[in-house]
């Protein structure tokens, strides 16, 4: 591994697997004689290895995974479809390749148990890029929380309203549950993340409700092999029952509601309409001394401070505002990679956690069990004691 700190000319060698929607990530991950440098991609789509060669000249570009991970790199950025995580994550830590991989960590808690299992008996260096932790929305709240702002958390909720849903989930394979299990794990995945950190613990218990309520009831369908959301994205596709073109294949909830019990006591809730005129988070974080509620999740926006008496609907004690954040994705992107990086570099502690990963992923999916049964609350499975221990020590090589 290039062992000089970022800054010095000795730049890490990063591979990409998968460069479709969020070839942005890998684009940020190329930091020429600042740390990292993108010098191969492996993808199966023509479209994709264009795009990369425009952007990247000079990397090797392959539709082998093996060929990539001969290529002497210090890691792989794994940004394929969900369904495809494990069996390109498994292999570069096999490999003794760091592994960067966009949420979720996997589609199933096997899987998620398998890669972090994977990390810990190879020593390759696992991080899972759950963005969110870096918005300045969500460390805003969290700083106010961790300063006692209002006392000990015993409630969160969350209402995630997903404008424009249709276009972004309803078109493609994110449709079809074979490939995303469903929206409350495969958009969920951050916010349950970020529940659980703001709460402090993780889900232990989850029932859920849910219904196809909008697009299934839509009969214009298109095979969309070979495009992406940019190609048919438009404000103008509204209202949401006037959508065409949705995937032919349509078999995941488009509104869905979660109740978690968290091994810490916190109550939580997570609602997600994918059929909104708006696209934002609502977060409100009780304690035992005051709640803090966001009204926006942008730069600019506000967070209000209640902990003081009031009668009703009465203004907010403190407001905050949303600061600038840096770079795409709602101001985290930069952020995470250089932590990325640093994590790569040194073992730098990190804000993201595998185990947090895995844990949003079974919480996701266990609810969505609860969701297709009979609404039932289910037990989420707890991660073998061990590795936990060994995420928690930050993977002590």
């Amino acid at each position: 591994m290039n062992t000089g700190s970022e800054g010095d000319s000795v730049d890490l060698r990063i591979g990409v697997v998968g460069y479709g929607n969020r070839g942005s990530v890998a684009r940020e991950a190329h930091r020429p004689g600042a740390g990292s440098v993108v010098v191969a991609l492996c993808d199966l789509s023509d479209r994709s290895r264009d795009e990369f060669r425009e952007a990247f000249p000079d990397a090797t570009v392959t539709d082998s995974l093996d060929e990539l991970l001969a290529l002497d790199l210090d890691a792989v950025m794994v940004l394929t479809p969900d369904d495809q995580h494990a069996a390109v994550v498994i292999p570069a830590l096999e490999a003794g390749v760091a592994a960067f991989c966009e949420k979720p960590l996997a589609i199933s808690i096997d899987d998620c148990d398998r890669i972090l299992e994977a990390a810990h008996r190879t020593g390759s260096r696992l991080y899972v890029g759950h963005n969110m932790r870096h918005m300045p929305v969500i460390t805003l709240m969290r700083e106010l929380i961790r300063e006692g702002r209002i006392g000990e958390v015993k409630a969160v909720w969350c209402r995630h309203f997903v404008g424009n849903g249709g276009d972004y989930y309803f078109k493609d394979w994110h449709a079809d549950r074979s490939k995303s299990v469903g929206l409350l794990l495969q958009k969920g995945a951050h916010d349950l993340d970020v529940i659980h950190w703001l709460a402090g613990g993780y889900s232990s218990r989850v029932q859920a409700i849910g219904s196809l309520s909008v697009y299934g009831a839509i009969d214009d369908r298109r095979d969309r092999a070979g495009e992406r959301m940019q190609d048919w994205f438009s404000l103008d596709n509204w209202p949401p029952t006037a959508l065409e073109g949705l995937n032919p294949v349509m078999d995941v909830e488009d509104i869905s509601q979660v109740n978690m019990v968290l091994d810490n006591g916190v109550l939580a809730s997570y609602q997600q309409c994918h059929f909104t005129p708006d696209y934002w988070r609502n977060y409100t974080v009780i304690g035992t001394e005051g709640r803090i509620e966001n009204f926006g999740d942008d730069a600019g926006s506000q967070v209000g401070l209640w902990n003081r008496r009031h009668g009703s609907a009465a203004p907010a004690d403190e407001t905050f505002v949303v600061s600038e954040g840096i770079g795409g994705h709602s101001g985290a992107d930069s952020l995470m990679i250089s932590e990325f990086l640093e994590f790569v570099r040194s073992g730098a502690e990190t804000q993201t956690s595998p185990v947090a990963a895995r844990n949003a992923v079974a919480t996701g999916v266990v609810a969505t069990f609860s969701l297709r049964g009979d609404g039932s609350a289910l037990p989420v499975p707890a991660l073998d004691a061990g590795l936990v221990e060994y995420f928690a020590a930050g993977q002590p090589t």
